[in-house]
């Protein structure tokens, strides 16, 4: 018996993934990197992702920092260039960029300027990200986008109507943008997370954690570790077939 190669693999490609700095795009960062994918690491802050990249090196694998912010589309532009320049061809692009926008905070009591920052970054972002690739992708006939939403998107969040609001519009971008580019060899996603351990979840109070706990049936948070794994097989050659679809990482919470 004969076996295909392992459409699974991402070994040898190029991943540009934004929000790289912490959280679910340094997770995400590191296990592309372990699977043998050349990064780029990018974030508002060049600091984490120069330090980042640095120990993608150290462990034998090949990486870049840099810094760039979505809300100033020239510098994720440059961003983008810097990488293939050093890279060529870039398969994979991950945006992980996200802010919590206004919490604790009745709709009526939210100050305008701290929802459009959210919705800036959330979903304006997401759209600077995706134009600073596709042109790319569109080029070499293959590409795979994989844009972090959050269960907040699906469900709404109370106290989160800035959270909430830019990331089901982002659910909404992934679900348009892919139709257009799904003749072209590139797919385009969402992954909606529930609540992942990350440095915010450890902030919160141990009553909210559990609030937000009991609404997931397999009783406990996520890990950065899960939802990067999830990642890995959206922007991989083996997600062929599904595009403008929005993928579960929620413990059960969400089964649509």
């Amino acid at each position: 018996m004969t076996f295909d190669h392992d459409r699974s693999s991402v070994d040898g490609q190029t991943a540009f993934v934004v929000g790289a700095g912490s959280g679910i795009g340094r997770g995400t960062a590191l296990l592309l990197a372990r699977h043998g994918m050349r990064v780029a690491c990018v974030d508002r802050d060049g600091g984490p992702v120069s330090d980042l990249a640095g120990q993608i090196i150290a462990g034998g694998g090949e990486a870049i920092g840099q810094a760039a912010d979505v809300t100033a589309p020239d510098s994720v532009q440059r961003a983008f260039a810097m990488t293939v320049a050093e890279f060529g061809q870039v398969h994979a692009v991950v945006n992980c960029a996200g802010i919590q926008g206004p919490m604790g905070r009745r709709s009526h009591e939210v100050d305008l300027a701290e929802f459009d920052a959210a919705v800036a970054v959330n979903l304006r972002g997401a759209l600077v990200v995706s134009q600073a690739a596709l042109p790319h992708l569109v080029e070499h006939g293959y590409g795979r986008i994989a844009h972090v939403a959050s269960i907040a998107g699906k469900e709404g969040n109370p106290s989160m109507i800035g959270y909430s609001a830019s990331k089901a519009g982002l659910i909404g971008l992934v679900k348009a943008m892919a139709k257009e580019y799904a003749a072209d060899g590139i797919t385009i996603n969402a992954l909606a997370p529930a609540v992942i351990r990350t440095a915010f979840l450890d902030e919160q109070p141990q009553q909210v954690i559990d609030y937000m706990t009991a609404k997931i049936p397999m009783g406990r948070v996520g890990t950065i570790e899960e939802v990067a794994e999830m990642i890995n097989f959206m922007v991989s050659p083996a997600c062929s077939f599904t595009t403008g679809f929005c993928f579960d990482a929620s413990g059960g919470r969400a089964t649509y």
